[in-house]
């Protein structure tokens, strides 16, 4: 059994760990258990309040925001050691507060997590400005300087790794910033806080504030001494904080949200053995809390009666059950509420039309968890609830077409467009459905994300204004200005 590792419970602010200046605390609980499993800070508007004149002030003073390029490096890379150092542990927390499976958090989640702070560390002294092609009597140079304070709002799903993706190029760039982790998964958080203060980044420069969405999150989109804030999570709360920087001083917002991304099949893809292993982690990795998650299956009539016999097949290979167990792929919905939502999904789904070929039922009760069984819909039809909105879980529909410009046009019939994948032999089919796909990540006879080199990012309601990952997610942290000198 894994225990939990001694972490800081305390809000990080200033440099400091502190109690919420309420003294309230938020407790956490274990998923596939039900049990409470610790207690930390809940914070809200003075709290945020007071990490702000913190970011601002260590902002002003250079500490970080003017520090040699080399010397921000080398913290970064510090940082990244000391990450390393504690990989066993912050695996561990996620896997009890979020239920992931550990061998997930361990060998996935945490090393990606480690490996973007030393990517974005080495690309610190790489990032060159421009001089403009002007008359010989004009120097024009275009500029890259942080922003200032940002806020990151992050989500439950990959806690350490989401932290790694805004943290970690703001950091770059010279921005302050401010991290609200979810309220069901801090841990990992304040434990890295911990660590980026042993690395030697500057009090202020970086405060983590666990606490409640609509407190802690709230404050920080109204917050006037906030320059940007970088949010991922549902397209329902990310419109709340459109409205929070309208309503208060228009401060930059980008937006990561949901997904109901397609995975499509053509009359040529692969083989089953090719595709089976992949087809299943677009569907029911991390199962199914993924943004990216491919869950509608938009496969060619003459393809699909053994696609899903081997996704079915496949399935019953993927152990669910204890999070902590090396060999265990599934684990439990992220909390009570969250269960009741995938679940009443499955029965709308057979309300309209549509057939369980495995699963649809909540399973393991006796442990107190709260899981679902991997499901498979079939007779799907693209005017379904479970094909047109974000069911969050283990749920894959199954959705049958006969012509290849049909399939196209039914994965694009959606409100969002954040990922896709399509299966073909054909080198111009594949290269037309990638062209044609209104998705922000199309990856092609295999399920993937991309790396820390490429951008990650939406279309549609799945996000706007900024990328995270690759160079891009630079763009988010810093603006650009134009220095524009007259010579004699």
């Amino acid at each position: 059994m894994i225990t939990l590792p001694s972490t800081p419970r305390q809000a990080f602010i200033a440099g400091k760990f502190k109690d919420a200046l309420s003294g309230q605390t938020i407790a956490t609980v274990n998923p596939a258990t039900g049990q409470e499993i610790a207690s930390f800070a809940a914070c809200n508007t003075a709290d945020v309040d007071e990490a702000v004149a913190a970011a601002r002030a260590a902002f002003e003073a250079g500490t970080w925001s003017r520090e040699a390029p080399a010397e921000r490096k080398r913290v970064l890379l510090k940082f990244a050691d000391l990450l390393e150092g504690r990989l066993d542990d912050i695996a561990a927390l996620d896997c009890l507060e979020g239920g992931k499976p550990i061998t997930e958090t361990r060998e996935g989640d945490v090393a990606q997590t480690i490996a973007c702070f030393r990517w974005y560390a080495e690309l610190v002294d790489k990032i060159y400005d421009r001089v403009a092609p002007t008359p010989s009597d004009i120097l024009g140079m275009i500029v890259r300087e942080p922003i200032g304070v940002a806020g990151a709002v992050l989500p439950w799903n990959f806690p350490a790794l989401m932290f790694a993706w805004k943290v970690a190029p703001a950091l770059a760039s010279g921005t302050s910033i401010i991290v609200k982790p979810a309220e069901q998964t801090s841990l990992s958080a304040l434990l890295m806080a911990q660590l980026a203060a042993e690395a030697g980044i500057p009090d202020g420069v970086l405060s983590v504030l666990p606490g409640y969405g609509h407190e802690a999150g709230e404050a920080m989109g109204r917050h006037n001494g906030i320059d940007l804030v970088s949010f991922t999570g549902s397209t329902e709360v990310g419109r709340y904080f459109l409205r929070y920087s309208a309503e208060s001083n228009l401060k930059r917002i980008v937006l990561e949200c949901g997904g109901k991304s397609p995975q499509l099949v053509l009359a040529d893809a692969p083989a089953l053995d090719v595709m089976i292993d992949d087809v299943l982690a677009a569907a029911f990795w991390n199962m199914g809390e993924n943004c990216s998650c491919g869950s509608r299956l938009i496969v060619h009539r003459s393809r699909k009666d053994e696609l899903v016999d081997g996704i079915k097949n496949g399935l019953a290979q993927w152990k669910i059950g204890n999070p902590q167990d090396a060999d265990t792929k599934l684990g439990p919905m992220i909390e009570p509420g969250h269960l009741e939502k995938v679940m009443g999904y499955i029965e709308a789904g057979k309300e309209e039309g549509a057939q369980i070929v495995t699963g649809g039922t909540r399973i393991l009760e006796e442990t107190g968890g709260y899981f679902v069984a991997p499901t498979i819909l079939g007779d799907v039809t693209n005017s379904m609830s479970v094909a047109r909105e974000e069911i969050f879980g283990p749920v894959l529909s199954t959705i049958v077409f006969d012509d290849e410009d049909e399939g196209i046009k039914i994965a694009n019939e959606t409100d969002y467009g954040l990922a896709a994948s399509v299966w073909t032999e054909s080198l111009d089919k594949a290269v037309k459905a990638s062209r044609a796909i209104k998705a922000g990540t199309v990856s092609v006879n295999c399920f993937s994300e991309g790396d820390d080199t490429t951008p990650f990012g939406g279309f549609k309601q799945s996000g706007f204004g900024g990328k995270d990952k690759g160079v891009e997610a630079l763009d988010q942290y810093t603006e650009l200005k134009t220095i524009w000198i007259k010579t004699r």
